[in-house]
């Protein structure tokens, strides 16, 4: 069943016709017809089911039936903080994330970051990876959509305080503690994760005063884009749903 990212409010047995973007992947790429099914939903844990009722010039309308009673939502509630690495690292790694059940996901400049934004176009790669949020949700059958923070240096996102029942993990080969001497936290657990050359000492001390806990995820090095999402699943076999 395709399932639709509707953003804006979705009538009960009412009906919606999709955004441009929307309508010619339905058309062009999806290949759908008047009258195939689809599910809608609007990124707050709402989801419809749905039939295709016109298609005519990049024009696409949908008429809604029934709500959905789909939560697939992880009782662990997880938060991404992610050095921006370069290519397509950082959109696997937020794909992944996406679809391990984090909460939020939060990009930031670290010194040793590749790729360096700033201004506008900052604001678009942070719109593309809210872009590829939205997509993940629909692939995964997630009915709310995480956001995307906007790009920060990592000392900013820093200084912002933290919940008082969080568990804040810092990703560092090496560390002494290991995932076995954790407890299950009240509250948010936060990751932080590294560019592709890891964060300078300075970058891991200022972390360390916020809060982290340097943990170790076996004795091997992971790349930038695959270490969260290890430790993400990790944390769902332990706490989540898996």
């Amino acid at each position: 069943m395709t399932r639709i990212y509707f953003p804006d409010p979705i009538p009960d047995h009412g009906a919606c016709q999709l955004p441009a973007a929307k309508a010619h992947h339905v058309v062009h790429v999806l290949r759908l017809t008047p009258g195939a099914p689809v599910i809608l939903f609007d990124g707050n844990g709402q989801a419809y089911d749905a039939e295709i009722t016109k298609c005519v010039r990049g024009e696409v309308s949908v008429q809604v039936r029934d709500r959905r009673d789909d939560d697939r939502e992880t009782p662990l509630q997880a938060m991404l903080v992610q050095a921006v690495s370069s290519g397509e690292r950082m959109d696997y790694t937020i794909q992944k994330a996406v679809e391990l059940g984090v909460a939020a996901v939060q990009p930031v400049l670290a010194e040793r970051c590749v790729v360096r934004l700033s201004g506008e176009r900052a604001a678009k790669r942070t719109a593309h990876w809210q872009g590829v949020v939205a997509a993940a949700c629909e692939q995964c059958g997630r009915n709310r959509v995480p956001r995307v923070g906007q790009l920060l240096p990592l000392r900013d996102w820093l200084e912002q305080p933290a919940e008082e029942s969080a568990l804040r993990l810092l990703l560092a080969p090496g560390a002494a503690t290991g995932l076995h001497q954790l407890s299950r936290p009240a509250g948010m657990v936060t990751v932080l994760a590294g560019p592709e050359g890891g964060f300078t000492a300075t970058e891991t001390g200022d972390a360390e005063r916020a809060g982290f806990i340097p943990l170790r995820l076996g004795p091997r090095v992971l790349r930038t884009e695959t270490a969260a999402v290890a430790l993400l699943a990790a944390l769902q076999a332990l706490w989540g749903d898996f």
